[in-house]
């Protein structure tokens, strides 16, 4: 009922799933995944125990294969089964019972496991690690939805689509850096549930990315800046000339009003992401 992709950055760590399927709210039950750990996807009748227990027996010292042969021995239903791990390490797994609905199957190899049941059939699993490859170096989040919609352009699940997830982790990854927890987004019942991904991991990229550049305000820009603010009620006031604590502290509240906090520089200096945004948001 799901074509999902584990994967891991080798380069940093972060770990991850990306999974559609023409299923309520698949999200809510197919990924899991911890920072330095690993990452789960269990789906196709799913048992969604297998997510918490991988995960569990993963930071245990098991190797993804041991896991899989944990779940085998204990699910009596898992001919009905089918998931993929990754772990910290990069050793991966896939499995398909030979009960789940056909086109059942995935491929598994250093850091990435892909799989599927109900599909149209094994190009789909093919144009998934395809994409997957093709986007190496990208970060992760956007690796894994790069598959997931070639998959989906590749025929996906043979039922049609209604909701797709994207979850990532990685050490500091989180909102402030105090997290782990860095991507966690779903589409839960939508029409075009993996185009509405990239949408929110667009909005995502914007409201909790952080600065790779910063500059200063143009003196026309901190003039338009400081007019935005008090039209809209930050300061009755501010000074002219260079950038100063009132301004600062008005243009902090805007940043909050705005939840893009995670762009914020102190002392004057502009994201130019977050400067774009507000221009476009506002105009100017």
């Amino acid at each position: 009922m799901t074509f999902s992709i584990v994967g891991r950055d080798p380069l940093t760590g972060d770990l991850g799933v990306a999974v559609a399927s023409k299923f309520l709210a698949v999200g809510a039950l197919v990924p899991f995944a911890r920072a330095g750990v690993g990452a789960v996807a269990t789906q196709s009748y799913v048992n969604p125990n297998f997510g918490p227990d991988g995960l569990r027996l993963l930071s245990e010292g098991c190797s993804p294969q041991e896991v899989a042969a944990q779940f085998q021995a204990t699910d009596t239903d898992i001919q009905q089964r089918q998931f993929g791990l990754v772990g910290a390490d990069g050793r991966s797994v896939t499995f398909s019972g030979g009960a789940c609905h056909a086109w059942a199957g995935g491929a598994a190899r250093e850091n990435v496991a892909v799989q599927g049941n109900i599909l149209t059939g094994p190009e789909v699993v093919a144009a998934m690690l395809e994409a997957w490859d093709a986007a190496e170096g990208r970060p992760l989040p956007h690796r894994l939805l790069r598959a997931l919609q070639a998959g989906d352009a590749a025929g996906g699940d043979k039922r049609g689509r209604q909701s797709a997830a994207l979850l990532c982790v990685g050490p500091g990854r989180g909102y402030g850096g105090l997290t782990d927890d860095w991507v966690n987004l779903r589409a839960d019942d939508h029409p075009g549930p993996c185009t509405e991904l990239e949408r929110l991991l667009g909005l995502h990229d914007l409201l909790f990315g952080r600065p790779r550049t910063t500059r200063e305000l143009t003196v026309e820009e901190l003039e338009w800046l400081r007019a935005l603010l008090i039209y809209e009620d930050y300061a009755t006031s501010l000074p002219a000339g260079p950038w100063d604590a009132d301004t600062e502290a008005a243009a902090w509240a805007l940043y909050g009003t705005e939840n893009l906090e995670e762009r914020w520089v102190p002392g004057g200096h502009f994201d130019p992401v977050a400067l774009d945004y507000l221009r476009g948001r506002f105009g100017g």
